[in-house]
């Protein structure tokens, strides 16, 4: 037999075995699952038998199931049935509590913020407030996970809290009437000139889109013609919200997004079903690096159908979409079943999780295997790696010194007791800590830590391991002590060279404690690099309109935009 007819032959008989050699290989892969399972079975017993140490059986499969979906990637999740109602908030946004944000610092547990409206702030809990007993229960030996569980309850249930606080001579027992706490995914919305609305789109829980319509439509009724929708460290959520919110701004019928995966029956195409709320209107998206999953839909949905101008950073770079699915003892798996699509065809996923080193790395997708795409204007724009933006406004590094107020908590503690001391402050966009008071703030910085390496520090001391290694240390020793000697002298002074951003800072913060996160939004806007950038382009209509059409100098028109 002929090579030719042999390799006909073995392709006529695979032609015909095609069922046969599917249905051989879905037993052999039915035995490999049942297989192993046998195996961790047997093995889980032995372990628990004869281990030296008594085990926590739930802790330890729990533990093995982790590293199981780890491997895969990190939204494929086990939920135990202990962790349902808090993936529940997650999804929902609701939750039974008094709403407040608590953390530990230095061994205490501190009021982070009090949400306006709800029981916590009516009851007159303050940020900077620490927390010493829920219900008689002493906090020492708790976990925050330990402090939510005890704060959180039924509606109308009672709950007393032991509090001290800044300024007063003893603890003080406040009661607090537990509530259903909705947190909202429309953080802000307000005016920021005349004539341009804005607003802080942080979740996308349930009800997200009706309450993105409410904010636009009471923005336009206060005045707006162009809009600010600020989607930044956004991480997503509900994919249906996604669509709902997109629909808003793009014409019923049209495309929204795109699911395929492997189980094809679930793919599907979601369309803008509604008449949209307003097709005409400027917009400006601003997007940050921590901008993912329903916030990249959104986005990628406006810059491909050329709706929105993008301001920012590139966002996050996941195009994967999760599903649940009920498994025994009302424990759930979150898993991810599909990449998803925007309009354009790109998928914006930026991390290849079904290709990994052989130690297990990571790796990104090369710009050479990024394709290009159209929007629906004819801008060229890359899948593979984000949604870059239109206008690439990358924020301020802040200094070591202001990293090191805001991570120690000396901003907010001194905000906590400028709130005891002055009863009142001008409006929070008009608010100016005054010099007195900086100098104030420096004065109590003096005797507390602040130990810190510059990046100039840094460099000094590798340079001189370098010289030391290579034997010329004496050499350049007085030149190395004389810059050690300029750069220690330079730090010193850091209070004062950085005063603008660290004062900036500490305004943001002290407005929060009179005018909650509201306040501190406000008091950001002047100096918000992004904020100005949305307003300066939607103040320029020629430039706006450019840059909606191809050949616009876009960010996301270079294919490189998709490398961070």
């Amino acid at each position: 037999m002929t090579i030719r007819k042999k390799l006909l032959a073995t392709l006529g008989l695979g032609a015909l075995g095609l069922v046969s050699f599917r249905a051989a290989s879905d037993s052999d892969r039915y035995f490999e699952i049942a297989k192993n399972l046998d195996i961790f079975a047997t093995l889980f017993k032995e372990v628990n038998t004869y281990y030296v140490d008594e085990i926590t059986p739930g802790k330890l499969v729990k533990t093995g199931i982790d590293g199981m979906l780890k491997s895969l990637d990190p939204y494929t999740n086990y939920i135990p049935e202990d962790d349902i109602e808090d993936f529940r908030t997650l999804t929902t946004g609701q939750y039974g509590g008094i709403g407040i944000e608590v953390a530990r610092r230095n061994g205490k547990f501190v009021v982070q913020s009090a949400y306006e409206g709800y029981p916590a702030q009516k009851a007159g809990l303050l940020p900077g407030d620490e927390i010493l007993t829920i219900n008689s229960i002493n906090l020492d030996k708790k976990s925050s996970s330990d402090i939510n569980k005890l704060l959180r309850g039924q509606a109308n249930s009672v709950v007393k809290l032991m509090v001290t606080r800044y300024g007063q001579d003893k603890p003080v027992e406040i009661e607090v009437t537990r509530d259903r706490i909705q947190v909202d995914n429309v953080r802000y919305y307000g005016m920021l000139t005349n004539d341009i609305g804005y607003f802080q789109l942080g979740g996308f829980t349930m009800d997200a889109g009706r309450e993105v319509r409410n904010a636009v439509v009471k923005l336009k009724e206060k005045g707006a013609k162009k809009i600010v929708f600020d989607i930044r460290d956004n991480p997503g959520g509900l994919l249906n919200e996604a669509v709902n919110i997109s629909n808003l701004f793009v014409d019923k019928g049209l495309d929204v997004v795109s699911t395929k995966g492997k189980v094809t029956e679930w793919n599907k195409t979601y369309k803008a079903l509604d008449v949209p709320l307003d097709t005409q209107m400027p917009i400006a998206v601003i997007t940050s690096n921590r901008s993912a999953s329903a916030s990249e839909i959104v986005s990628g949905v406006l810059q491909d159908y050329d709706r929105a101008v993008l301001v920012g950073e590139r966002t996050f770079g996941k195009g994967l979409v999760q599903a649940t699915r009920p498994l025994s003892y009302n424990s759930q798996l979150k898993v991810t079943t599909a990449k998803y699509y925007i309009p354009s065809g790109r998928c914006i996923q930026e991390i290849d999780y079904s290709h990994r080193a052989e130690d297990g790395a990571l790796s990104k997708f090369p710009d050479s295997l990024r394709t290009a795409f159209k929007t629906q204007a004819g801008r060229t724009v890359y899948d593979g790696g984000g949604v870059a933006p239109d206008i690439d406004v990358q924020d301020r590094e802040i200094a070591d010194i202001t990293r090191v107020l805001i991570q120690k908590g000396y901003l907010f503690d001194f905000a906590t007791r400028y709130r005891a001391e002055h009863a009142t402050i001008a409006p929070a966009r008009d608010f100016k800590l005054a010099d007195a008071d900086y100098q104030k703030f420096v004065t109590y910085l003096q005797g507390k830590s602040m130990a810190y390496s510059t990046d100039a520090e840094r460099v000094l001391t590798d340079l001189t391991k370098k010289v030391k290694e290579e034997k010329h240390y004496d050499d350049v020793k007085p030149e190395l002590d004389a810059i050690k000697r300029k750069v220690a002298a330079n730090k010193t002074n850091d209070l004062q060279r950085f005063k603008p951003e660290i004062r900036e800072l500490l305004e943001e913060e002290i407005a929060s404690r009179y005018y909650y996160e509201k306040g501190r939004t406000e008091a950001g806007f002047d100096d918000d690099l992004n904020i100005q950038a949305a307003i300066a382009v939607l103040n320029d209509p020629n430039r706006y309109a450019a840059l909606l059409k191809p050949g616009g100098q876009a960010a996301s028109a270079r294919k490189s935009a998709g490398t961070k």
